[in-house]
């Protein structure tokens, strides 16, 4: 049986495309799940500021096949600016014209992934906004059980994709899953293969364990009161860029916003296993036990 502090889920879907970083122009998907794709559907059925999710492996159930996949997709982005602007003034903004034949559109190949089951078993761990007793493991296992027993979720998870909804269901054991699963499929052949370099998370885990907590009201008033006072004794001039530069730096939580920092593993399936603790695979930072 698993420890206490994990959570295993069964997931499956239709398709699923988990992007390897270095194409830079047409998808093609790593060959199983990456733990970036396994946290996103955890955390779209439950997350809280309170804690977070560590993946501790993901096993596979059906690899799937490959499958190449044209479709429609656009050759620009919106930017922040450019949706802080349609907000204020949406006569300002230039629209992003998709679909088939239209001057943004382009028409791109996709290395997907047909058919595919994993068991994903994720170590549930508390924030320092944490405040026992109303805040504990137990409270929150149970939560994460019901919803996923129930088939509840904050928004649908996908796999790799959000055009590709995955389906997901409980599991309190993951070995018995994985052994009740390969006999209801038939004969299925243990996979032992190394996978080489694999993105493990685009956000640093250890960034992550610190949480947030969003400003209250009078937070925010006292914090623009003091904006307001430091800019006594600056010309007018110098007054109106640092009100813009506040404005959109302006602080909304207790912590500051998480960088990207994409982090890699040497990935590698034993037994159909991939093992993706980060306190395992990836390599210590300088000072830490």
């Amino acid at each position: 049986m698993k420890p206490p502090t994990l959570v295993t889920l069964r997931v499956w879907g239709d398709f699923a495309c988990f992007t390897r970083p270095e194409m830079k122009v047409e998808r093609v998907s790593y060959p199983v799940m990456t733990p970036s794709a396994a946290r996103g559907i955890l955390e779209a059925i439950f997350w809280e500021p309170q804690m977070f999710y560590l993946i501790d492996s993901i096993r596979v159930i059906k690899r799937g096949r490959w499958i190449s996949i044209r479709r429609n997709e656009v050759t620009k982005v919106i930017s922040l600016d450019s949706a802080k602007t349609w907000m204020r003034e949406p006569e300002k903004t230039s629209v992003i014209h998709a679909g088939g034949g239209a001057a943004d559109g382009t028409q791109r190949n996709m290395l997907a992934l047909q058919d595919v089951e994993y068991l994903i078993t994720a170590e549930v761990r508390l924030t320092p906004l944490a405040q026992p007793p109303r805040d504990n493991l137990a409270k929150y296992l149970r939560e994460i059980e019901g919803r996923a027993r129930s088939g509840k979720c904050f928004h649908r998870p996908g796999l790799g994709m959000r055009e590709f909804a995955a389906d997901f269901d409980w599991e309190p054991d993951p070995e018995a899953a994985l052994t009740r699963r390969h006999l209801e499929l038939g004969p299925t052949a243990t996979i032992n293969e190394p996978l080489g370099l694999m993105l493990y998370d685009l956000f640093d885990h250890r960034d992550r364990a610190a949480g947030f907590r969003w400003l209250t009201p009078e937070e925010e008033s006292r914090q623009g009161a003091e904006f307001e006072q430091s800019l006594l004794g600056y010309p007018k001039g110098e007054q109106t860029k640092r009100k813009k530069e506040y404005a959109a730096n302006k602080l909304r939580s207790t912590s500051a916003p998480i960088k990207p920092r994409p982090l890699f593993f040497q990935a590698s399936l034993q037994n159909s296993r991939l093992d993706c603790h980060p306190d395992r695979v990836l390599p210590k930072v300088e000072g830490e036990i």
